[in-house]
């Protein structure tokens, strides 16, 4: 990551890239909780809601996964 030093913080190639991964972060984010669900906020277990959660959640990581990453038009190079 660059710095901006006009405006300390991040380019906005950068702010770019970040925009075009969020859906992997999110699809990330979402399993991680169906999977702190799991283990940590029943009691007697995982339930059959948590398990439905977690692989719901890994679904839509891996479809996230899959998806090509369309560049963001309108921003120039940070180059």
């Amino acid at each position: 990551m660059s710095i901006d030093f006009e405006t300390g913080g991040p380019s906005l190639s950068d702010l770019a890239e970040i925009e075009a991964a969020w859906p992997q972060i999110e699809a990330d984010l979402a399993v991680l909780d169906a999977e702190i669900r799991a283990l940590y906020l029943t009691t007697g277990g995982p339930s059959e809601l948590d398990w439905r959660r977690t692989r719901r959640s890994e679904a839509a990581l891996t479809r996230t996964a899959a998806r090509p990453v369309r560049p963001i038009s309108g921003l120039r190079s940070a180059a």
